[in-house]
């Protein structure tokens, strides 16, 4: 039975979680760094310590936080994820956590589209688009195979446009006009072949995370298709799931 005592107690920790969220949202504890203690954090927070402790632990489940027993708190470091409902670029993914990205160019080519690449695309089969491959990494780290087909149609600046180490999506607003409003993305797991692991510094076979994605502009115009391969220790994905009514 629930008494008022306990749903007092379980919106206090509630809250709690919510202000912590959202003060690792806004990067006021930078990844790696260690927390407050916990009197301290409590005490600011205006929370007991067992509150506190189970805000905390939610938060340790989702892979935000993580514990040692001799020396406290910790932000998780090298893992990237798409916040709950928003759509970032690996880019501004890694600096919202206070990392660096870096980018390898493996592969980059014009050419028509395939008759797949085209339906997803909405243009003609045989369309120029342009073909990026990329190795992303984090501090130096490898994390993600990046592979982008992108209209050229509407994307032509791209073509003298050193990619390297730059955001794509943030390279579509800044040089082509064009600003990404949504995709349409997928996730499975798979294992990885054996040019994957060598690039991403894992063991052949070993489990990574396949992102397929269409991006759209703010027109509903689709403007590029991309698949993203991550090792599955350094990314995680979230989203908001609602129940129709």
């Amino acid at each position: 039975m629930t008494t008022v005592e306990d749903t007092g107690a379980g919106a206090a920790v509630t809250e709690t979680y919510r202000r912590l969220s959202e003060a690792l949202r806004r990067g006021v504890f930078p990844a790696g760094g260690r927390l407050p203690g916990e009197r301290d954090l409590a005490g600011s927070l205006g929370v007991s310590r067992s509150t506190l402790r189970l805000a905390l632990g939610r938060l340790a489940d989702e892979g935000k936080l993580d514990r040692s027993s001799q020396r406290g708190w910790f932000v998780s470091r090298n893992v990237v994820g798409e916040p709950p409902s928003t759509l970032q670029s690996f880019s501004e993914m890694a600096r919202a956590r206070g990392l660096s990205p870096q980018s390898k160019i493996l592969l980059r080519r014009e050419r028509p589209a395939t008759f797949e690449e085209a339906e997803q695309l909405g243009i003609a089969p045989a369309a120029r688009v342009l073909e990026l491959r990329r190795l992303r990494s984090l501090d130096g780290v490898p994390v993600c195979l990046d592979s982008s087909v992108i209209v050229l149609a509407h994307t032509a600046e791209l073509a003298v446009i050193d990619l390297t180490d730059r955001s794509l999506y943030e390279t579509l607003e800044q040089a082509c006009g064009l600003r990404i409003a949504r995709s349409s993305y997928t996730v499975r797991a798979d294992a990885s072949d054996e040019e994957t692991a060598k690039l991403l510094e894992i063991a052949v076979g070993a489990p990574v995370l396949v992102g397929e994605e269409v991006t759209y502009t703010d027109d509903g115009t689709p403007i590029l298709t991309g698949r993203m391969t991550y090792r599955s220790d350094a990314y995680r994905f979230q989203a908001d799931l609602f129940r129709t009514i």
